[in-house]
């Protein structure tokens, strides 16, 4: 799911005069000269630009080549001339998902489903746009019938078994981790294991599972991140964030590796690079309130005491129970000489703390 399909057309599949610098257009796409092909499908369309076919060849090409927002126009263009085309619009949602843009990529794919409502490639990619925008309930209500009318697809197992974990449904993800592992012990299998711990606060247990899902496949998606999490949760920060870089290398767009490291950024003041990977974040889940209260502190370390006051306004009329944003908010406005103000959120959070300590099982200790 996380390469690109690309259309290609065949030669015999072209009009019945062939078109001479088509044919080696097709031809250099096919053998990997990108930049050929893209030149040669670009001088086509100038004498024939309704040819929706060419034109979705050309926003594959140009994908391939990274040019993501060149090849979002040229599918949007290409479906004008076939808006039912399912391979085309699944070739747009691509785009928008390598771009980084995945809520949109998922919306492209609602529209898909509606087309080509049996159609794998579009329901495994839609549950994957909505497991990275932590959307764990609807991916387990698009998967759990097809799950059962397809009970071999290890790959749809994989996407419904991890969305139950992470939705606190363990014992369900738990089935189908067990007919993972039927198969023998796999990279998928430990992941979902290591979330489970992970989500269980069993951090050791965690980092065992996570650290042999990295060693069987360094390159699953999503098992450097967890690891990450499960390494920073027991201390060991430098080699958490080294994780994460390893997850983004892999995949730019992973929104937990993009926030945790941003967060171990901010601790050691590099808050350039941090804000950089907060505002990846953000595209990725728009208005997130983690995200939103760690830029929050950036304004605050950097000075901007006014941006900061914003920001963590804004998420406490969202999430009024948020007792850290309501903390900073305090030393914010103690900042801005509003002692009354800072005098009101203190009150805010000793009320809050005595609510959640009164509200905790006896004999349990406050995280």
């Amino acid at each position: 799911m996380r390469a690109f399909s690309v259309i290609v057309l065949s030669l015999a599949a072209q009009a019945q005069t062939p078109d001479p610098q088509l044919e080696k257009a097709v031809l250099a796409h096919q053998a990997g000269r990108i930049d050929d092909a893209i030149s040669g499908y670009k001088s086509y369309l100038t004498r024939n630009p309704t040819n929706y076919e060419i034109r979705s060849n050309l926003g594959a090409a140009l994908a391939r080549a990274g040019r993501y927002t060149e090849a979002i126009t040229e599918y949007e263009s290409a479906l004008k001339g076939a808006p039912t085309n399912v391979g085309i619009g699944v070739n747009l949602a691509l785009a928008y998902y390598k771009s980084g843009d995945i809520p949109r990529a998922a919306d492209e794919l609602i529209g898909l489903q509606a087309l080509a409502p049996e159609n794998p490639q579009v329901s495994l990619l839609l549950a994957d746009c909505w497991l990275q925008m932590g959307e764990n309930a609807k991916v387990a209500e698009l998967l759990r019938p097809q799950e059962e009318k397809n009970p071999d697809d290890l790959a749809l197992a994989y996407l419904l078994g991890t969305a139950l974990v992470r939705d606190g449904r363990v014992e369900e993800g738990q089935r189908l981790l067990n007919r993972i592992f039927e198969r023998g012990d796999s990279a998928e299998a430990r992941l979902m294991l290591g979330t489970a711990k992970l989500n269980a606060a069993d951090f050791a247990g965690a980092m065992e599972d996570l650290a042999k899902a990295v060693e069987v496949n360094a390159d699953l998606p999503s098992a450097h991140s967890y690891y990450g999490q499960a390494l920073m949760a027991t201390g060991d920060t430098a080699a958490a964030a080294s994780e994460f870089r390893k997850e983004l290398t892999l995949n730019p767009n992973d929104f937990t590796a993009n926030l945790n490291l941003a967060v171990l950024l901010k601790q050691d003041q590099e808050f350039a690079e941090a804000k950089t990977h907060l505002e990846r974040a953000l595209k990725i889940r728009p208005r997130d309130l983690r995200v939103r209260y760690q830029a929050a502190t950036i304004h605050l370390a950097e000075g901007r005491v006014e941006d900061a006051r914003k920001e963590l306004e804004s998420v406490i009329q969202e999430a009024p129970q948020f007792v850290e944003a309501h903390v900073t908010l305090a030393t914010v406005y103690y900042r801005l000489k509003r002692k009354e103000d800072g005098d009101r959120e203190r009150a805010i959070v000793e009320r809050l703390n005595a609510e959640i300590q009164k509200n905790q099982p006896k004999g349990e200790k406050l995280p």
